[in-house]
């Protein structure tokens, strides 16, 4: 007896206002993260002027006013479009499909199904990347001036412990997106993670 070929599940269309909003957000965060890693380089958040520094491959910018000026430039395209990303899943409701709820929570407890304990956890890590992403943002306002947002600079309690924190969302942002993607792949296959970028 022939087996009928398993169905591949359908993947959910994705609009070109969203591919471009994503693709964006990715970009500028690559973007601040190689520039970032230039500013990191001239004055090492851990040991100092003698502590490690990253490869030049790795950085943007040449130079440290360089890195600066790609850093902030890509920074206002991060923080814009992810206001925009925000005010779209806000009207259209998509947030109830994207961030976590009370039903997620419960999945992991005692749900019996896997591909609903996965997308449980990818509701999950989608919603706790969020206030990463804003701490990134203040903090990093925070640094580029301290005088005019010190209130933020504030928040922070000292220099050196605003550089770190500001520095740990680029690991913590990274390791997002190796989870999202994987995540992905793992609840609607390639063709899902595929289908954000394909026109």
């Amino acid at each position: 007896m022939n087996k009928q070929p398993k169905k591949s599940p359908p993947v959910p269309p994705q609009t070109g206002f969203i591919k471009i909003l994503h693709g964006l957000i990715i970009i500028s965060l690559f973007l601040m993260m190689g520039s970032g890693l230039q500013i990191y380089n001239a004055t090492p958040v851990f040991g100092g002027k003698s502590g490690w520094t990253f490869p030049k491959w790795a950085t943007l910018g040449d130079w440290l006013a360089g890195g600066r000026n790609w850093h902030f430039t890509t920074m206002w395209v991060f923080a814009f479009t992810l206001l925009i990303y925000g005010i779209y899943i806000l009207l259209t409701q998509r947030w109830k499909r994207k961030f976590v709820s009370g039903q997620d929570l419960q999945a992991l407890k005692v749900g019996q199904n896997p591909k609903r304990r996965t997308y449980a956890w990818h509701r999950i890590i989608y919603t706790a990347i969020i206030p990463v992403l804003l701490i990134a943002i203040v903090s990093g306002l925070a640094m580029y001036k301290p005088a005019q947002f010190h209130l933020l600079s504030w928040l922070f309690i000292d220099w050196q412990t605003l550089r770190t924190v500001h520095f740990m969302t680029v690991p913590i942002s990274l390791l997002f997106v190796f989870v999202h993607i994987m995540m992905g792949i793992r609840s609607g296959g390639i063709r899902l993670t595929q289908s954000m970028f394909r026109p």
